[in-house]
């Protein structure tokens, strides 16, 4: 039963007449859902109650603690999400995964290579990054709410703050002293390529989701986030962290860090797919073309079955290809009940905007697990003298 005004029988009252079922709906406001067979007859001798006026009745409720709980629909109910709750979904504190794991990956790849592990330049690149998604949410919240895309959306730090210029000023001040911090670290690492390959991925950021160009309204976000957080990114933090004085030659990329950095923007672009399910009836009326507004989320469930199977068949080949260490391999298979986690609750709830919301959060776990398996893998090939990467020159 979705909820019942009750009323206790022994009110202190004498004789009753018949229940006069409107009398409680008017004098209780939260009694719009009561009606008579909310009544169990059975509880109450004559089944009956005493016609009062609309105060007393109010007054016994509150007297005996009668809690009257109003029929909420699932709708209403997800309105009704307490600010804190609010703020941490704004915050997407498990979203900056995307920042960690890439440079963590590319770490342990430049440790492979090198045997070095260069701390300060670790933490100043990450701190980096972190101010750079976080511009990225931050102006996404921007745009969004320019075009309707986010009028709905309470989690949106622009409808949180109540101020659109100052989400903006925030997110460009972010921006600049992340990209300070990297210029830092490029010009000690002495490598401009690098710095070039972060522009890159910075200017993918930027044409995903600011205007004139906003390429995510087009369906293109998922390629751009690939290239920035794999290839681009990825390889970038690798370069940065090898200098010129650890190897004789000028680049040192190899077969090893690319494979990885494909598996990354693999990981990366899977929690950006998914973060659309719940979001697809919004996307549509403001002409947003995301990927599942075009297919449809049943057809988009099935994308991620086949994303999901594709990411551990290239993580094998690339095994066997010897681009990517044994250690990498195995540790990395070690997470497939994550990534099968993954599709099963996709496929569960695709269509249950409510509970399709974790779904990104599910991808989240899988992103992090997998990067820090194949980390651990390429620190373990190093530590192990078992493996080589192959060179590439430029």
């Amino acid at each position: 039963m979705a909820g019942i005004c009750g009323v206790i029988p022994f009110l202190g009252v004498g004789q009753v007449s018949s229940f006069p079922i409107f009398a409680v709906r008017r004098s209780c406001p939260n009694a719009s859902h009561l009606n008579l067979k909310d009544v169990d007859e059975n509880r109450y001798s004559s089944g009956i109650v005493k016609q009062v006026s609309r105060e007393k009745i109010s007054q016994r409720c509150r007297r005996v603690s009668v809690k009257c709980y109003p029929n909420k629909s699932r709708d209403q109910e997800r309105k009704d999400v307490s600010q804190a709750t609010l703020i941490w979904r704004a915050i997407k504190l498990p979203i900056y995964s995307v920042a960690a794991v890439p440079l963590t990956v590319a770490s342990a790849a430049a440790y492979l290579q090198t045997g070095q592990f260069l701390v300060r330049r670790y933490l100043v690149l990450l701190i980096s990054s972190i101010f750079i998604i976080t511009w990225l949410n931050l102006s996404n919240d921007v745009y969004d709410f320019d075009t309707g895309a986010d009028k709905n959306k309470k989690e949106s730090v622009v409808n949180i703050v109540g101020s659109r210029t100052g989400t903006l000023v925030a997110a460009n001040l972010l921006l600049a002293f992340g990209f300070a911090g990297l210029i830092w670290v490029a010009s000690v690492a002495g490598n401009v390529r690098s710095l070039l390959l972060l522009l890159c991925a910075v200017i993918c950021g930027y044409v995903y989701q600011c205007p004139p160009f906003r390429l995510s309204y087009q369906g293109l976000g998922e390629p751009l986030c690939f290239a920035a957080f794999g290839p681009f990114a990825t390889t970038a933090f690798y370069m940065m962290q090898i200098t010129s004085r650890n190897l004789s030659y000028p680049c040192s990329l190899t077969g090893t860090i690319l494979s990885a950095s494909i598996l990354v923007g693999c990981t990366t672009t899977l929690i950006l797919f998914c973060s659309h399910f719940h979001q697809v009836e919004g996307d549509r009326a403001v002409g947003k073309f995301s990927p599942l507004v075009q297919i449809g989320k049943k057809a988009g469930s099935e994308i991620v079955k086949i994303a999901i199977v594709a990411l551990y068949c290239a993580l094998f080949v690339l095994s066997i290809g010897k681009a990517l260490p044994l250690t990498s391999t195995v540790l990395c298979a070690l997470t497939v009940p994550i990534g099968n986690m993954v599709v099963s609750y996709v496929e569960k709830n695709y269509h249950d905007n409510e509970k399709i919301f974790m779904a990104k959060y599910y991808c989240v776990r899988l992103h992090a697990l997998f990067g820090t398996a194949l980390a651990a893998g390429l620190v373990a090939a190093r530590r192990f003298g078992i493996y080589t990467p192959r060179l590439i020159f430029l």
